[in-house]
Parts: structure tokens; C-alpha cells; sequence
């Protein structure tokens, strides 16, 4: 398994980029080889990617969210596993720093060659610089899902 971890600072207040990464169905606008998430309720999505020809389709667990703090998830089923958080924190009222951590098990050859050569590392900071230009040309998020789901719980997320 590769971990990957990349940070970048965004030109808009903690909320906002929060906000903005909480609109999975975005995803694709930002993320290379990103074709499509279905949010299928508070805590699960079903991802179709294509990377180099090859299409992956999986589903992931939000295992923790804490609003304007983190999202943690974890791969379900699928094509693909991985598990990954991005954490959220002000820089001051018009920044904030956002972390991606992601921990990639490549599925098959073509992924594990593409591994060691670092693809997917330059994918992910592709994808956060990407995210930085989508919400700084957005100026505002295009939504926004503020609950609370606690790592262990196996009801619905708990309201704020």
C-alpha cells in the first residue's frame, strides 16, 4: 500500500473549502480520471473512474467527519482500496490549508508499474491544485453537508 499526502492553500475561508469537498458528486470537475460519484446516502458513494484506459468502478465508507475539520473514509467493495482524510485548517478569514492523506493499494499491473513510477502521487497533487482553481474561480461552494458522523456509529450521522 502507498500513502500519498499532499497540502495546498486555497484563497477562501475554512468554511467554504469544507463546504465545497463535501459536494462528492463535484468530484469529477477537479479530479483526473474522475468520471462520476452517486452519493448514495450521508456516509456512502459509488465512484467510476478511468485512468489509462481502465475503468474502476468501487464504493466508500465516510467512517468520520467533523465539519470544518476533517473527512475520513475508507473503501466498501470494488475495484479499488484505498482509505484516505483530507483535514481542513485556517490559515486566516480568506485561507484555509487543506491536507490530503491517502494510503493507495494498486489493483492491478498496470496501477502497481504506475505506482512505482509515482503516478499516483502527481495524480493527487494534480487533483488538489486543481481543487484550489475550482474553488478560487468559484469563489463559494456549491453546496454544502454539515453533519457529524463519528467513527464506530452505524445509524445516521448525528445532526449539529
Amino acid at each position: 500500500m502507498s500513502t500519498v499526502k499532499e497540502t495546498v492553500e486555497v484563497g477562501v475561508p475554512l468554511h467554504t473549502a469544507y463546504n465545497q469537498w463535501t459536494q462528492f458528486e463535484d468530484f469529477p470537475n477537479f479530479m483526473e480520471g474522475v468520471e462520476q460519484v452517486t452519493q448514495l446516502d450521508d456516509r456512502h458513494n459509488h465512484w467510476t473512474t478511468k485512468i489509462a484506459g481502465v475503468q474502476r468502478e468501487f464504493d466508500t465508507e465516510i467512517v468520520d467527519q467533523l465539519p470544518d475539520e476533517r473527512i475520513t473514509w475508507r473503501t466498501t467493495s470494488g475495484d479499488t482500496s484505498q482509505k484516505g482524510s483530507v483535514r481542513f485548517e485556517r490559515v486566516d478569514d480568506t485561507h484555509t490549508r487543506v491536507e490530503l492523506v491517502m494510503d493507495v493499494e494498486p489493483s492491478g499491473a498496470a496501477e502497481k508499474v504506475g505506482d512505482v513510477l509515482g503516478t499516483i502521487d502527481r495524480r493527487v497533487k494534480g487533483d488538489m491544485k486543481r481543487f484550489k482553481e475550482y474553488i478560487e474561480k468559484r469563489g463559494g461552494e456549491s453546496g454544502a453537508w454539515r453533519g457529524r458522523i463519528r467513527p464506530g456509529e452505524t445509524g445516521g450521522p448525528t445532526p449539529l
